[in-house]
């Protein structure tokens, strides 16, 4: 199974797990089951379209998945997926 990092926003519905091992043959399959396990999560990480919501940036090891096969994008047992909310904010 991956090890998927939790992001400290998503942690409330991990019951506060920061990692969570999952099973999936890609990154669509593995949200799926995030949210099978912790209802609620593709809501905060998925659109309207089913796609991964502009201001999330997921990782599989250290490749973003926008620029390899988006939710196509394979994954396996060894591998580890990041989910990083984007950041905000600089000088006023």
């Amino acid at each position: 199974m991956a090890t998927v990092l939790v992001p400290t926003p998503l942690r409330r519905l991990t019951g506060g797990q920061a990692k969570v091992e999952v099973a999936g043959e890609d990154v669509g399959a593995l949200i799926q089951q995030i949210d099978e396990q912790y209802p609620g999560v593709a809501d905060k990480l998925l659109d309207d379209d089913g796609n991964i919501k502009r201001f999330i940036n997921v990782f599989v090891n250290e490749s973003e998945v926008r620029g390899l096969q988006g939710m196509h994008t394979p994954v396996r047992a060894d591998d580890k997926v990041s989910i990083v909310p984007a950041m905000a904010g600089g000088q006023e």
